[in-house]
């Protein structure tokens, strides 16, 4: 790694400070920050990365006013394991009990998570090796090679990496907000592939907390994902689903440059009793639109059925 300096963060006020010299990165529990400094795989390398693990009041999990507030710096073997976000908002806990090891849990948080960069092996390459359209380059190498764990719903801006957060699906499902230092963002709205970092978020923007509406009665939700591990591994598809409320909620990830809201897989089944017919019905519309490249062309199955048996989860 190349040398940097170390800052540990006491108010969001300081790091805001920090970081509108564009040379500074946020870190938490660095899970995937540490990784890409290891393998020097951006065209840039932070003159100093701010802790704000240590900044009062980012690690917490409660219910307000019939709102779940989670802090950013919250881990995530705490939503795993915490009763109120297992009973009420049960994709969320399965997916944060899946994300990675014990020990990946225990550093990384919820932040992190849905603000982590995309995987492929070209963008990941260590030293820069392809400098690739996501980093600002003019190509996307994963177009004419080995795109076998790539987007099924096309590029966007050229680039057919996609997202891998395993929370970022659960929430959309939940129908979350991300609440930074200046505003609230649907989570549906909080990924723009047209950017190296990933979302919409500014330089100097800071992720305060996650808000989740309480589902309404009687709703249901379920996450599902689907790797070559069961542990440690990322997603080659995951699905996260809320079902009993006014509107099904189904979302994709692992498939597309962003989480991928399946539209059609909601209008399938709504107003519908859950059974197998109907969810069925679904993982079928879901992949309705998908157009992918011949070495993923098996992600296509893979998502029909786990829309099919996320649903099914919830009955």
């Amino acid at each position: 790694m190349k040398s940097f300096n170390h800052t540990n963060a006491t108010s969001l006020a300081e790091v805001k400070t920090a970081l509108a010299d564009g040379k500074t990165n946020l870190i938490a529990g660095g899970t995937d920050l540490i990784g890409t400094l290891k393998d020097n795989i951006l065209r840039t390398y932070p003159s100093t990365l701010i802790n704000i693990k240590t900044v009062p009041g980012l690690d917490f999990i409660k219910e307000e006013g019939g709102v779940l507030k989670i802090g950013a710096a919250t881990r995530l073997a705490d939503i795993a394991e915490n009763p109120t976000v297992k009973q009420k908002y049960t994709a969320l806990a399965q997916a944060a009990f899946r994300v990675g090891t014990p020990h990946v849990r225990e550093m990384g948080t919820i932040g992190g998570n849905i603000a982590q960069l995309h995987r492929c092996w070209y963008f990941r390459k260590p030293e820069n090796r392809f400098d690739c359209i996501r980093k600002g380059g003019n190509q996307c190498f994963a177009m004419m090679g080995d795109n076998r764990y790539h987007s099924i719903f096309g590029a966007v801006n050229r680039c057919i990496a996609v997202n891998i957060s395993d929370t970022a699906p659960a929430l959309i499902a939940l129908n979350a907000r991300v609440v930074t230092d200046r505003r609230k963002i649907e989570t549906e709205n909080f990924f723009d592939v047209r950017t190296p970092g990933n979302t919409i978020l500014d330089m100097d923007e800071i992720i305060r907390e996650i808000e989740i509406p309480v589902p309404p009665a009687g709703a249901k939700s379920a996450f599902l994902k689907f790797a070559i591990r069961k542990s440690i591994d990322f997603p080659i598809v995951n699905c996260a689903v809320m079902v009993g409320g006014e509107k099904p909620r189904i979302c994709l990830n692992a498939v597309a440059p962003k989480p991928y809201r399946a539209t059609k897989a909601e209008a399938a089944i709504a107003g519908k009793t859950i059974n197998e017919e109907t969810a069925a019905a679904a993982g079928e519309a879901a992949v309705a639109d998908a157009r992918p490249l011949e070495a993923a062309r098996f992600k296509v199955q893979i998502a029909k059925t786990l829309v099919k048996r996320a649903l099914l989860a919830t009955v």
